[in-house]
């Protein structure tokens, strides 16, 4: 069959409404300072280099500022007359310079290694925005930690009572997760933190461009070093979504604890008024609502964020537009949530209460220190662990059967289970027993590291505020290098503008 004369006219009506103005719309939202940051460092370089004379250079510059002060992006609507975002900056330099000189601006580079900087310069202050609600939270976990070291709470596995420790103990486990969460993302910001420019297409450029002074203009730490994996290695892209999908899994399961110690059968946690609604029609009710929307905006981002890691899958190494313009807005949404959580659990963190109480209540109906009783056994009667196990159990068995308590009705079953174990009777006294059992003791002998002893919770909680200190550090090290970037762009363009 042979082909008829094709006199279609770009774009067609349903690409340009399905898909180019979408994509117009989002730059536009999303990149624009980008565009115009790239379009500044590429010019100075190709002054710099020579690659252009420095009076095109100066003329392409004023033509810039110009564009900027008069083409507002918020009123453009679509129509067609240019592909994309980037074409519309070419035509207004045309329309201002001619096609000749302004044209030259895109010498030595392409759309390619364009985007893929743009999308690493509108992730960078994502990541440095999410980065510092997640260290003001660890902030909160540590410092609510500290306070309460010694506050007791029922620790559970499998969804039963198990063993008393403290708040700060239970807390210091999920500051230890959020930390390596925290450094992980950090880690993928240096990833996203490494320039394309200059890659051009693929393979770089026959033109003696400089690499590091745009990638250093721009405030990227470096320049990517293959080419061909700036405009195909789109790890910055999973990295980032990699480590915000498992910050959000870890918090949503420290989330899901505070709503099952929150139910009134449980009530180990209470939170405060401010955090609670009403029901519009039970008048008893108090609903710590914030943790249900804790829960539900954290599944949201770990959903949104592993929606950017299925786009990529089984995409072929190589630039492609499944990792471009729509796919980060997609991603943009769950920092937009994950924005939400993080200061939201901070808040409830620092409000909420250890009901102690309930707590001590809990503690004595679920023979919960029962395990030190066993391993006091072993240290004070030269028993086996096994045969101190077996009366230990004998002995939680009586007091839950009789509906008492350890320390109220546990000595004379301990007694008994006791003797009908070894064949002679305890050296413990009521007094002793009571000691054993009591949560204070079941705590305050646990002083191996890690464990929720004061030593142990004194070294750890000063590791914390160490570590909180040096994520500090490096916070402040990396908003240094983006401002003396900035500085450094805005210097060096506003020269090529004097020598006009």
């Amino acid at each position: 069959m042979t082909l008829r004369e094709d006199n279609s006219v770009f774009p067609d009506p349903i690409y340009k409404d399905t898909v180019l103005r979408p994509l117009f719309d989002g730059a536009k939202t999303h990149h624009v300072a980008g565009f115009r940051k790239i379009d500044r460092a590429h010019l100075v370089m190709l002054a710099e280099t020579g690659i252009l004379p420095r009076d095109a250079a100066s003329a392409i510059a004023g033509a810039l500022k110009a564009i900027e002060a008069e083409v507002d992006p918020a009123t453009l609507t679509y129509t067609g007359a240019v592909e994309d975002y980037f074409f519309l900056t070419e035509t207004e330099l045309k329309a201002r310079l001619g096609p000749d000189l302004g044209g030259r601006l895109h010498t030595a580079r392409s759309r390619n290694d364009i985007d893929h900087s743009l999308f690493k310069l509108a992730l960078k202050p994502r990541i440095d925005a999410l980065l510092a609600d997640a260290t003001a939270l660890l902030a909160a976990m540590i410092a609510k930690a500290d306070a309460d070291r010694a506050t007791l709470i029922v620790a559970y596995t499998h969804g039963q009572p198990a063993q008393p420790t403290t708040f700060g103990h239970y807390l210091s486990a999920a500051i230890e997760i959020l930390t390596r969460d925290i450094e992980r993302l950090e880690a993928a910001r240096a990833v996203v933190d490494l320039s394309s420019m200059g890659a051009a297409a693929i393979t770089t450029s026959g033109f003696p461009i400089d690499r590091a002074r745009v990638a250093g203009l721009l405030g990227f730490a470096a320049p990517q070093r293959n080419s061909y994996s700036c405009i195909a290695a789109v790890d910055y892209i999973t990295a980032t979504y990699s480590a915000l999908e498992l910050m959000f899994l870890h918090l949503g399961r420290l989330v899901q604890d505070f709503q099952f110690w929150t139910a009134f059968e449980v009530g180990q946690l209470h939170v405060p008024n401010a955090l609670v609604q009403i029901s519009s029609i039970m008048p008893q009710k108090r609903n710590p609502v914030p943790i249900e929307h804790l829960r539900h905006l954290s599944s949201q981002t770990v959903g949104r964020a592993r929606v950017m890691l299925d786009i990529v899958h089984n995409t072929p190494f190589t630039d492609m537009n499944d990792s471009e313009g729509e796919s980060h807005e997609a991603g943009y949404q769950a920092f937009a949530t994950a924005g939400r959580v993080l200061p939201l659990l901070a808040a409830l963190i620092t409000q909420v209460e250890v009901d102690d109480a309930r707590v001590r209540a809990n503690i004595d109906r679920s023979c919960i220190t029962i395990t030190e009783l066993a391993d006091s056994l072993v240290r004070r009667e030269d028993l086996s662990f096994r045969q101190a196990h077996e009366i230990a159990a004998d002995t939680a068995r009586a007091v839950v059967a009789a509906k008492t308590s350890l320390t109220e009705g546990g000595f004379a079953p301990f007694r008994a289970a006791f003797t009908r174990h070894t064949g002679r009777e305890s050296a413990l006294d009521p007094a002793a027993f009571a000691e054993i059992v009591s949560p204070e003791h079941f705590v305050a002998v646990r002083d191996r590291f890690g464990g929720p002893a004061p030593a142990a919770m004194a070294e750890a909680l000063a590791a914390y505020s160490d570590t909180l200190a040096a994520l500090h550090t490096r916070a402040r090290a990396r908003q240094d290098h983006e401002a003396r970037a900035s500085a450094a762009l805005d210097a060096a363009f506003n020269a090529l503008l004097e020598t006009r």
